[in-house]
């Protein structure tokens, strides 16, 4: 079933220099960012993004250094004002908040995670994580087990009176993310939030964040650079590129058919097997298949299903979600999912 839409960004445009509304005219008769920034010394940071937030998923905003994303996210909350171009937030036109409105929002609606933790280091871990109550004028006596519980349910029980500096990277961003929880925000901005932690925290850290959204279904805008890290944490994916969308949609549907060379780019030295997921590669029926050779779930990658199988093309298993069945998978189905597009379209054209 379709989830509600949270946050709706309509033609949005950033440009950056003086005077953005001329830039803008050149740049909607067609002229791209190079060209912008060498006749006219403007540097175009968003070109006419249209993107849906649908409540409780995780949309994954993707691309290389420059590309827009971490100016996208800025304008959710309006650390950034656009050039031109609408965004709802339940309904509600942010762009038309006054001053005491977008205080309410970023206090109250939503919580940023960030890539350099940005603790205070003069206040505690339980401080830190309760800042979000702090600032709405709680004490802390008052916001004390609420900070607790998050403090816990990511790891740091028993950390609350120490301070960042005495923390690793990994539990200092565990810090940042009990104080978005703590903050009861129904929306979540992470931007680059694991980037600085070393690969195993960094995996780590992922779990959690998956683990923690099975529970809580926030609704989360996640920025990243890697590719393994967007396909692990999408719902929805959103592909970024010179300030413009090249592609966007299910993760596992966008790494299957890749509309763009941008993309096959991207996507043409991962390892498919531990990135794709069972329910992208699984015939959707609720009908039992004839032979079964055992349960899987709709999350598992594929790599685990032929660990599973022992590379037997012969097995087909059922694929569960929360205890009913939601389709079935025969092997010979997951081994042609392997082969990437481009070398499938090459052997396709070599019959010919």
């Amino acid at each position: 079933m379709a989830r509600d839409i949270k946050i709706s960004i309509r033609n949005l445009y950033k440009i950056f220099g003086p005077t953005p509304d001329v830039a803008l005219a050149h740049v909607r008769r067609g002229m791209g960012k190079a060209e912008l920034l060498e006749k006219h010394n403007h540097v175009l940071g968003l070109q006419d993004i249209n993107v849906d937030v649908h409540e409780g998923e995780i949309t994954v905003i993707m691309g290389l250094s420059g590309s827009g994303k971490s100016t996208l996210i800025r304008h959710l909350n309006r650390l950034i004002e656009p050039t031109a171009g609408e965004i709802e937030v339940d309904g509600e036109d942010v762009l038309q908040f006054d001053e005491n409105k977008l205080r309410k929002l970023r206090r109250e609606r939503m919580s940023m995670v960030f890539q350099k933790f940005a603790l205070l280091p003069h206040k505690t871990v339980l401080e830190n994580a309760g800042m979000a109550l702090l600032v709405r004028g709680y004490s802390v006596q008052d916001f004390e087990a609420e900070a607790k519980k998050w403090l816990a349910r990511v790891g740091l029980e028993g950390n609350e009176n120490q301070y960042p500096h005495q923390l690793s990277g990994g539990m200092q961003q565990r810090v940042g993310i009990a104080r978005a929880l703590a903050s009861n925000s129904p929306i979540m901005l992470m931007d680059e939030a694991f980037s600085a932690l070393d690969p195993l925290i960094r995996s780590d850290m992922q779990d959690l964040l998956l683990e923690l959204q099975g529970e809580l279904e926030k609704t989360i805008v996640f920025i990243t650079h890697d590719l393994d890290e967007a396909l692990k944490l999408a719902d929805h994916l959103v592909i970024l590129k010179d300030g413009y969308v090249v592609q966007q949609g299910e993760p596992q549907d966008i790494l299957m058919h890749p509309n763009d060379p941008y993309i096959i780019d991207f996507i043409s030295d991962i390892n498919r097997a531990r990135v794709l997921r069972v329910r992208s590669v699984m015939e959707k029926t609720t009908e039992a298949p004839e032979s079964c050779d055992g349960d899987i779930s709709e999350r598992d990658n594929l790599e685990s299903v032929i660990a599973m199988s022992e590379g037997d093309t012969n097995h087909t298993y059922r694929v569960m979600r929360k205890g009913k069945q939601v389709g079935v998978l025969d092997m010979k189905e997951l081994v042609k999912a392997l082969v990437p597009t481009a070398a499938a379209e090459g052997n396709e054209r070599a019959r010919y």
